[in-house]
Order: C-alpha cells, then structure tokens, then sequence
C-alpha cells in the first residue's frame, strides 16, 4: 500500500524533501466548471454582465493564483512557473475552465494547475453572483500530468463518468459491473469479442482553435465553444477548447494528442495565409490520411460558399485518434459539423476496433 507522502512516520505533517530529485520538464493540466444558467452563458458570451469582462479576470485571477500556490497550500514546494494558461469553454449552462502550468524542477506542478483553475471558478462566481447567486463551482480534477519518473499520467477512463456528459451516462450504464469487455445478455458476441457500442466508454475528444488573435486576447473565438457544445451533445467528455497561436499550432496538438483522446478537432489555420500552418502541423504527426473526410467538408462548403475551396485542411489518424481539420469561419465549422455527425461514431468505432458493423 502506497505511504502518504506528505505525514512522516509519527503521523505528523511534514514537507518532503526533494533535494535529491532531478530536474524535469513538468506539466500539468487541470479542470472545472462553473454551473449555471442560459442567461449568464449568453451576457458571458454577449459580454453583457454587470461587472464586464468576465473572463479575462477570471483568467488573470487563476494565473495570480497558480503563481501563489505554495502561500495558500503549507506543504507546497515554491515553484519557478514557466507557464500558466488558462481557457475557457462553454456548454449550454456551464463555463468550463482548463489550466495548464509548466516548470523545470524536482516536483510537479498539479498543485499548480488545481489551484488556478479553483480560483478562476471563484472569479467567475464572483462574477456573475449578481445574475445566478446559485451557481455552482464543481469537477475540479486534474487531468493529465507529465514529467518525473512517473511520466504520463492520464486521468482512468475508469472514472469517466466524472466528467462525461449526462447524454452519456446511458453510453456508460451498459458498462457498468462488467467483469470482461464483453456484454452480458448479449448472444452475439464470443469470448474476447466486442460490439461497436464497447468503445463508447473512450468517447474523448478535445477541441484545438488555432488563432493568433484569440490566443493574445484581441479577439473572441466563435468556433470552438461551438465545436465543444456539438461533442458535448454527442455524448463526449470534452477537453478545450484550446487556444493556440497560429504560429505554436504544432505544440496545441502535441498538447491534444497527450491524453490519446478517440478524437481530435482544429478549428483555424486552414487558408493560404503565410500564417495558416495547421494542415503542416497535422501531415507532421499523422500515421494515416483519410482524405475523404477533408474532401466531403470542402464539397459541403464549396456549394454555398466558393472561397472554401481554398481550405486545406486535413483528416486522419494518430495511432487510435482522429484529427480533423476545420476552418475558423462559423460556417466552415457549421459544415464540418453536417460532415462528421452522421459518420463519426461508425468512424471512432472502426479506429478502436469495432470492425466493420453499421
């Protein structure tokens, strides 16, 4: 059984030592959400809210707080922070905040990442008490962990059920008590086979917007709040959206792909600017194209919209998870979306191992 770090062996309080600890590159990612009502969500969105730009102080509160960690926590090592970012999401009732921090040191930085995203929650609380005095700050969990001789960690799929959506749960009840990967009461399947519907449990994706102007707060990203409502609504546990310059596009999806979600989204990037590298950035980590997706949301567009033929973005897979290109305009994701719906989950079903059921 593993020993609590931070209690000595009188059972009392102590700080650990980790002097002796090499330095590594760790990185942290956390989340939570804020529940509330549809009114705060459009004056959020609208910036409408009594006390304007809500989501800049709160972005500016969970760094601040991230950078004060050990004050707060008494057994927290200080840290050299690298980087702290914070983003937000929405779904329809709920603000989701994600945190990321990073350093170089002897000790990790989950700490660091939990407390920015509880103190950006309370902001936003604090924001928007006046219209919803009864929302609710919860699921503040770390999400994945990298760096010391652990290495990668990912949050178990076996708790999936925290943070799935409620129009999964009926996804996730099939699985429930199973013993083996194969479901009772269903005559179908032999031993070590699975149906289609088995891969459910992994339905995980995270949303990537590459945007130069959103990632330096001069604009608002109309996209991938979009994208993560439509997977929220699909039955996914969402990550993102993310928010990358166009420029560190390549660093978003190596941050997407860390997890090994069943699928990935990039909104933005796509066009024949000098700037656009998304595609680039995709074709570098692919193991397998499929350019029939890419093409069919080209086509989607192509027919309202000349101009979106000009869109190079791409589709295919990293090992076990979809990447798929979309454009940053709200009617190239609008398209992407039609596309994706009616084939994603036959899509992800195949990928995982599904075979070929319809």
């Amino acid at each position: 059984m593993s020993e609590l770090s931070h209690v000595d062996r009188e059972g009392r309080a102590r700080m650990v030592d980790v002097s002796a600890k090499p330095d590594t590159t760790r990185i942290a990612v956390a989340a939570g959400e804020l529940q509330t009502t549809a009114e705060v969500i459009a004056l959020v969105r609208a910036e409408g809210m009594p006390k304007a730009d809500v989501l800049s102080t709160a972005r500016l509160a969970g760094i601040a707080g991230a950078k004060k960690t050990s004050e707060l926590i008494p057994l927290c090592h200080q840290l050299a922070l690298s980087s702290v970012k914070v983003e937000f999401g929405f779904t329809e009732t709920s603000i989701t905040v994600e945190a990321t921090a990073k350093t170089t040191g002897p000790t990790g930085v989950e700490m660091e990442a939990l407390t920015a995203v509880a103190v950006a929650g309370l902001t936003l609380h604090d924001m928007v008490k006046a219209v919803d005095p009864a929302a609710v700050l919860n699921g503040v969990r770390l999400v994945t962990k990298e760096g010391g001789k652990h290495g990668h960690w990912v949050r178990p799929e076996a708790r999936a059920a925290e943070v799935v959506p409620p129009e999964a749960s009926s996804r996730l009840a099939q699985l429930d008590g199973a013993a083996n990967p194969v479901f009772a009461g269903d005559p179908g399947l032999a031993d070590g086979a699975e149906s289609a519907d088995a891969h459910a449990v992994s339905r995980t994706a995270v949303v990537v917007v590459a945007s130069t102007g959103t990632a330096n707060g001069t604009r608002i990203d109309t996209t991938g709040p979009v994208l993560a409502e439509w997977l929220t609504s699909q039955g996914f546990s969402v990550r993102g959206p993310l928010v990358y310059a166009d420029a560190e596009i390549a660093a978003g999806l190596d941050d997407a792909l860390g997890g090994a979600p069943a699928f990935v989204v990039t909104t933005g990037g796509t066009g024949a600017s000098p700037t656009d590298a998304t595609p680039e950035a995709t074709r570098a980590v692919l193991d397998r194209e499929l350019p029939g997706v890419a093409d069919a949301i080209r086509q989607r567009g192509t027919a309202k919209f000349p101009l979106a033929a000009l869109s190079r973005g791409v589709a295919g897979l990293v090992g076990r998870t979809v990447v798929v290109n979309l454009p940053g305009s709200p009617g190239g994701v609008k398209d992407g979306i039609a596309v994706l719906e009616p084939l994603l989950d036959h899509l992800l079903a195949q990928v995982a191992g599904g075979g070929n059921h319809e």
